[in-house]
Order: C-alpha cells, then structure tokens, then sequence
C-alpha cells in the first residue's frame, strides 16, 4: 500500500501495510508471515535472505528495503515510501553484513 495511506488502526491484512501489493504479501507468506503482527521484532536483512532460500531465487535487493520500511513501520515509525531506506541498506551491505 501507498505509504500515504497507511493507518495504523486498519492494519488488518499484510497489504495493509506500506509498500505491500499483493506479490510482496505473497513473498511474506512464504516466510510464515500472514499477518501484520507478525513482523514485531523481524530482521529485514534475514527475511530477504530466508526468501532467497526459500524461493531458490536471488531475489532483487530493493526487496530489503521493502522489508526494512515494513518492520520499522510495525515497530512504531512513520510509514515512509521503501526507496527511502536504500541508503542505508546500501552502507549496511558495504560493511560486510
């Protein structure tokens, strides 16, 4: 969903969150997650890796930054559009990590 829709008090569905469609509620539900609280305390960087796996696929890397928009905004932060956090997935992955 559009991160300028997003309302916490209708978070129902995992589309209901920002910056998930339908394929990217599919790529959750193949990691277990099926819905919204589930993400509480979830590592973007393993959810991507676990995908990868799990799919047999290498997945693009702006899935992580979809997956960090998801987990910072169910721990409380404001719903920010997913490119916002490339930057920092970027220096993150240049560590080494």
């Amino acid at each position: 969903m559009n991160p300028n829709k997003v309302s916490r008090g209708n978070l129902r569905e995992l589309t209901d969150l920002p910056n998930i469609g339908k394929a990217g509620a599919k790529d959750l539900n193949l990691l277990g997650i099926l819905q919204p609280e589930q993400l509480i305390g979830k590592c973007p960087y393993e959810m991507y890796y676990a995908l990868c796996l799990k799919t047999g696929v290498i997945h693009d890397s702006c899935v992580i930054d979809v997956f960090i928009s998801i987990t910072r905004f169910i721990n409380g932060e404001n719903p920010l559009p997913w490119w916002e956090y490339t930057q920092e997935r970027k220096n993150y992955l240049s560590k080494g990590n």
